[in-house]
């Protein structure tokens, strides 16, 4: 698919937009990324970016709830929203026909979300339930987003449960909502994009129509996260009572994703060279060769590539059996990345890696909803949505020598080891 015309402005209220008009299908995007995630909450109320973002979908002081689905639904349209360390998106993809409906709704709940004591203590259960079905009773739940940045990071924002306990979720007030709905959700905060089959001029006026007189507020200071770089190793352990296995999570600082995207790349290329298909390196040596693991992964972020700010994590995992000494583990780890470190990979390697991701890269953007989310996740954090369609090219101009030097940073006296241990262990056991 080729890259789409953009069309980039900002209203006088602060809100910038994004339009990628592509008619080969009837249908529209429409998104709106708000510039706060769970890194920007405060001590005390672990969890309540996301808490806010189920409640966004209550009512508003226009609209009773259930309304926003009834009408998304009633057009055959879908619509979500989901919770990130620096930003928070909500979307619907709906016939083209439905684009005014869809900007309707998502300035109707800029505009003035119902924050009710009622509809806060209905969705404080509700995100206890997801806790409980996606972390406490699932094994390896919460791994290793969860549990691994409290041992790399040492700062509240960084290392925190973006979850939320659950005695900081039920000390959530009215007051705390509508602070935050104030101080974040204001349209100078925010990136709408429209992408898919619609006319530029007509969109221009509808956004105008809708979006033009949600009363300015300006965009809070976004502060830094920076901290210091690790300078031992760091443990930690904790564990899983639903775990069949044991297994190891491995963090480790990135170059900031946003300001060092081609040191950023390097790593991303690096994780396709470690476990990327069975060929990789770990696959092939701690998999098949040896074996030492059951399951291995390698990834840049912790929810994946371009979602955080600096700082972001390099993370590898691995399930292993209870036979197999975590050292031993450990010791191939540091064996493979030192090879790497000492000799760069062969360009076969390297086109492999880049070729299967650049394949997945246009697969996801043929999907209108993640070719919506990406252009405006990447206008808020980037400044520039067109960087989504420059990814692959970036990507490929990787170099060997990049992956050998990302290698060589990923070292034992800079990183976090977290041990999860299956209940049968034992928290003591050596």
């Amino acid at each position: 698919m080729a890259d789409p015309e953009l069309v980039r402005y900002t209203l006088d209220n602060g809100l910038r937009v994004v339009l990628a008009p592509d008619a080969t299908a009837p249908v529209v995007g429409v998104s709106v990324h708000y510039d706060v995630g769970f890194r920007s909450e405060p001590e005390g109320r672990t969890g309540f970016a996301h808490l806010f973002e189920h409640l966004m979908f209550q009512g508003s002081e226009s609209l009773e709830k259930l309304a926003h689905f009834r009408h998304v639904q009633s057009s055959g349209g879908t619509f979500n929203g989901s919770t990130h360390p620096d930003y928070t998106d909500y979307f619907e993809v709906l016939p083209s026909a439905a684009l005014e409906r869809a900007l309707f709704l998502e300035a109707d709940r800029m505009r003035a979300p119902k924050l009710t004591a009622e509809n806060l203590a209905n969705q404080i259960d509700v995100v206890k339930e997801e806790i409980r079905l996606n972390v406490l009773n699932r094994p390896y739940g919460g791994f290793p987003w969860i549990t691994l940045p409290p041992v790399l990071y040492s700062t509240f924002p960084n290392a925190h449960n973006g979850y939320g306990g659950f005695e900081d979720l039920e000390s959530a007030t009215v007051d705390d909502c509508a602070a935050f709905f104030d101080t974040y959700y204001s349209p100078a905060n925010a990136v709408l994009t429209v992408a898919g089959d619609f006319e530029v001029g007509n969109a221009k006026k509808l956004i105008e129509d809708h979006f033009g007189d949600v009363p300015h507020r300006p965009a809070p200071r976004r502060p830094s996260f920076a901290e210091p770089l690790p300078t031992s190793e760091l443990h930690g352990e904790v564990e899983d009572p639903h775990a069949p296995l044991p297994a190891l999570g491995i963090g480790y600082r990135m170059p900031d994703p946003i300001n060092d995207v081609d040191g950023y790349l390097a790593y991303l290329v690096l994780a396709g060279v470690l476990t990327d298909g069975d060929g990789s390196r770990l696959q092939q040596r701690l998999v098949h060769r040896e074996p030492l693991v059951v399951d291995i992964g390698a990834g840049a972020g912790l929810f994946g590539p371009f979602e955080a700010r600096d700082p972001d994590t390099f993370t590898i995992t691995l399930i292993h059996p209870h036979e197999v000494p975590r050292e031993r583990v450990l010791a191939a780890l540091d064996d493979e990345l030192e090879k790497l470190a000492e000799t760069p990979p062969s360009e076969e390697e390297l086109r492999k890696v880049t070729a299967r991701w650049t394949a997945s890269l246009h697969s996801e953007h043929d999907r209108l909803v993640s070719r919506t989310l990406a252009l405006g996740s990447f206008e808020l954090l980037y400044g520039d949505a067109s960087l989504v369609y420059k990814l692959a090219d970036r990507m490929s101009a990787v170099t060997a020598e990049a992956v050998s030097a990302a290698a060589k940073a990923l070292r034992p006296d800079a990183r976090a080891v977290l041990v999860v241990k299956p209940a049968s262990e034992g928290t003591n056991e050596q």
